[in-house]
């Protein structure tokens, strides 16, 4: 018990912090093409791109690393491991899923997995988001500024308390529940037939195929929500939107259905590699531990 709860935990430190190494710099220019305001928005993703290569890696691609890098094993482990326990109370687990699925089951412990990471993946998107909108552009230069993830905690929860932590909630919720519960399907669905059909295929190379494709699927499915999410952790003193609904109606104003699918060639294009790694780290971690998850 104890042997598998650590592999749970350590499986998804490792496997949680490749992803987010591969996929930080995908995402940063995502969240600024999200939060940019009317007038002052870039011109395409390449202006977007170009914007952050001048500053150093540190303050562009990879600003804010350092949070969701020490976080990510916590919250994949909490995602993992939520999702494994679920099966087993319905009568079922990962592995007899990968031989038989029942995908009602799937998508009801997948779902109710992303509900429970959401008590830690909240506060760190929050913390993410914020430093990824502080590099500099146009006339966003004179705006609050945080040298790194311990100055903007303790400046949140100052002027806004330990609710301002879990600024976007309403959004992330959502977004999150919905984007697991496809995450698993498709990656169930695409695994278990790969290597029914695909014999000759390695079991790590189809593990990162459908890994990659549930990263791509899950991510375009629920950009509306992720681009209020963004607007809404940005802006964490609520200078521009009071809550969710104030956000949308706001954000519909400012450019139209258009605005909210902002970022999702980018998105897309992070999902593969992030979802891919992760899963086929993580896959070929517990193997080796004979900690079954995957095949």
């Amino acid at each position: 018990m104890a042997d598998g709860i650590f592999h749970d935990f350590f499986g998804g430190l490792i496997s949680g912090s490749a992803g987010v190494l591969v996929g930080h710099p995908f995402d940063t220019v995502k969240v600024q093409l999200q939060v940019q305001a009317k007038g002052n928005s870039y011109k395409n993703v390449w202006d977007c791109i170009d914007t952050i290569k001048k500053q150093s890696w540190s303050k562009g691609f990879f600003r804010g690393l350092s949070w969701p890098m020490l976080s990510a094993g916590v919250i994949n482990s909490v995602f993992f491991g939520s999702y494994n326990q679920i099966l087993k109370v319905m009568g079922t687990s990962a592995d007899k899923q990968h031989d038989h699925p029942d995908y009602l089951k799937i998508v009801i412990a997948s779902g109710m997995a992303g509900v429970f990471q959401l008590i830690i993946a909240c506060p760190i998107e929050v913390i993410k988001v914020v430093l990824q909108s502080q590099i500099p552009h146009g006339k966003d230069k004179g705006l609050k500024f945080y040298k790194g993830p311990v100055e903007g905690v303790f400046d949140i929860v100052k002027h806004r308390g330990f609710s301002g932590m879990f600024r976007g909630l309403s959004s992330q919720l959502p977004r999150d529940v919905i984007a697991s519960s496809i995450y698993f399907t498709v990656f169930e669905f695409t695994s278990y037939e790969g290597n029914k059909h695909l014999k000759t295929v390695p079991h790590p190379v189809i593990n990162f195929m459908a890994g990659g494709l549930a990263g791509v699927v899950s991510w375009a499915t629920i950009v509306p929500f992720d681009v209020l999410k963004s607007r809404m952790q940005a802006d964490v003193d609520k200078k521009l939107y009071n809550n969710l609904m104030d956000c949308v109606a706001k954000t519909y104003q400012e450019g139209g259905i258009k605005i909210f699918y902002r970022g999702i060639g980018v998105i897309c294009l992070r999902g593969f590699p992030v979802n891919a790694v992760t899963l086929m780290v993580y896959a070929e971690y517990m193997k080796l531990f004979d900690a079954k998850f995957l095949p």
